[in-house]
């Protein structure tokens, strides 16, 4: 299992929302190179990087700087980025792909163009990743400000019949909030893709992190992270060890 230390980017500055909220938002650093190489320097391999700049569609100054902060992650010794926020196109995959991101989450236009999802998918195999949001089983787009009149269940089950076979799985109600996994919601997620899952939002204890690495590697591929590592609630060493054990 991969444990996937977040860092989400807004401006160039390192950031978190609650439950994606843009007005929600605390800092914790301008400095996301340094973030990303403290977390290789204590054990992390892979990184995740959300430019949500991109997906909020900020000015070409707050874009710019994102830009060229993952870049730049992606260039720190030993880790491996995966890379999301705002991929619409295929220009935007290659874009990243460039950078060095060695995967790359498509999010809003799985839903919203489904002809680039299946483009996307046909074309750079498993470089690519189904970034599925929901709220009550129902799926959430834009940056999670817009909802669908779709079934997390038939998008996830869509994709993987186009050839996706990564897929984070975030749940909107719990990001953020550190108020704990429901760890069935990826255990579904599993079944109705066929394939282990990237699980996404509330982790807020080491327990979380217990509990779904008792799902095992059919279930869980790995697990992201963030405010709870921003806050200390636990070490980055202790939580690689979960996985690792």
């Amino acid at each position: 299992m991969i444990l996937f230390p977040a860092i989400d980017l807004i401006a160039g500055k390192v950031v978190r929302l609650q439950k994606g909220d843009r007005r929600r938002m605390d800092v914790y650093s301008e400095d996301p190179v340094a973030v990303a190489e403290d977390f290789a320097a204590r054990g992390a391999t892979w990184i995740h990087v959300v430019d949500l700049s991109a997906t909020f569609e900020e000015d070409d100054d707050a874009l710019a700087a994102n830009a060229a902060a993952i870049r730049a992650i992606c260039q720190v010794p030993g880790i491996s980025v995966d890379t999301g926020g705002g991929v619409r196109d295929l220009m935007a995959v290659e874009r990243l792909a460039n950078a060095g991101a060695k995967r790359i989450a498509i999010g809003t236009a799985l839903v919203r163009d489904p002809a680039f999802a299946e483009r996307a998918a046909a074309e750079f195999g498993e470089l690519v990743v189904a970034d599925v949001a929901a709220k009550d089983g129902q799926v959430r787009v834009n940056g999670w400000r817009e909802g669908e009149a779709l079934l997390a269940d038939e998008l996830v089950s869509r994709l993987a019949d186009l050839g996706f076979c990564h897929l984070v799985f975030t749940d909107i109600a719990r990001d953020g909030m550190q108020t704990g996994i429901d760890a069935s919601a990826y255990e579904h997620m599993a079944q109705v893709a066929g394939f282990p899952v990237v699980a996404s939002g509330g982790i807020a204890t080491l327990d979380d992190l217990h509990a779904l690495a008792a799902l095992g590697d059919e279930v869980i591929e790995g697990a992201i992270t963030g405010r709870a590592l921003y806050e200390r609630a636990f070490s980055l060493e202790d939580a690689l060890s979960v996985f690792k054990g």
